[in-house]
């Protein structure tokens, strides 16, 4: 039987764990996840999801507000593991912890490693416009995300992927890729292999801060950022000094737009963020080069709607600028 114990916190890894719950021969024999945070408008605390899965699973539960520490150091030794199998915890494991497992500590991560080593690798691939993604499993060191190579698999970028939905399809490939790596490992066929540090980018935890659009980018680096950004930290913009959240979008035809009335070969280009037409694509709004056709945004309600629901509930008017 092997042991595992699991560390994870967010959505990202509920499948893995699902996965090897149900993996005849594993025996999860502790979870470890975030303390409940307080959430929504009545701020009550809330599990976070892999607490509320592993208790559908009947899996024991442990959220130390601090894992480094004498405690829970006696207490992971006691459970005696073979792996430590992390996704997305949220906490850095001291050396004292990583040394605990039989085995390895092996960790889930949504990059093709080296690239994209910390907190936001998923909105760093859209946002750079990558043509794939995918799930590295490694073994853990005390540098973030820098250990040895144990094995990955990629998924093509589509272009209209949003965060949310390459996070999903990443989800699912990382429950598959655990299963695959601890049974290699467990019949010594795999080697891990080192990362080359020259290779190394960082992709650094997102703020609320870091969801405002540059119109002044061109129209694909636009798009990128609004699904980049969804769903958090949220891509929005500013108009008539009300702010707007935007979901999702396409790019729309190459070379500066022009202003959309009246026809004037002198009439200069329309500024980035300038709404230039409104019809059954969506919003078409300037960018520094190119137009982007905004097709969700975020209503007076707090609702997400389409584009053409919002026009019917909201005044906006060709030469209307986003800033």
């Amino acid at each position: 039987m092997t042991r595992i114990v699991f560390m994870g916190t967010p959505d990202f890894a509920v499948p893995p764990l699902q996965a090897l719950a149900a993996r005849p021969g594993v025996e999860i024999c502790r979870v470890i996840t975030q303390p409940d945070r307080p959430k929504g408008r009545g701020r009550k605390p809330s599990p976070p999801p892999v607490k509320a899965a592993a208790l559908d699973l009947g899996l024991a539960v442990s959220q130390p507000e601090k894992i480094n520490t004498d405690a829970m150091v006696r207490e992971l030794r006691a459970l005696a593991p073979d792996y430590f199998v992390v996704a997305a915890y949220g906490q850095i494991l001291s050396p004292q912890i990583l040394d605990i497992p039989e085995k390895y500590p092996v960790n889930i991560h949504a990059s093709l490693l080296p690239k994209y080593r910390g907190a936001s690798p998923i909105q760093a691939a859209i946002r750079n416009r990558d043509e794939t993604s995918g799930v590295t499993t490694m073994v853990m060191v005390k540098e973030l995300d820098a250990g040895d190579i144990l094995l990955f698999v990629d998924t093509p970028i589509h272009p209209r992927d949003t965060a949310q939905s390459l996070h999903d399809r990443l989800a699912d490939l990382g429950a598959d890729l655990i299963l695959d790596t601890i049974d290699q490992i467990d019949a010594g066929r795999l080697t891990p292999t080192s990362q080359d540090p020259e290779k190394a980018t960082y992709a650094p935890m997102l703020k609320k801060a870091d969801g405002r659009i540059d119109w002044t980018l061109s129209h694909l680096d636009v798009v990128a950022h609004i699904h980049a950004m969804n769903p958090w930290p949220g891509a929005y913009t500013d108009l008539a000094g009300r702010r707007i959240k935007l979901f999702t979008a396409v790019p729309g035809p190459n070379g500066k737009p022009s202003p959309p009335a009246p026809p004037d070969k002198h009439s200069p280009p329309a500024p980035p963020g300038t709404v230039c037409a409104m019809d059954e694509q969506g919003i078409h709004v300037a960018a520094g080069t190119g137009s982007v056709i905004v097709q969700e945004l975020m209503g007076k309600s707090g609702k997400r709607l389409s584009a053409d629901t919002f026009l019917r509930g909201h005044s906006l008017a060709l030469f209307d600028r986003f800033v």
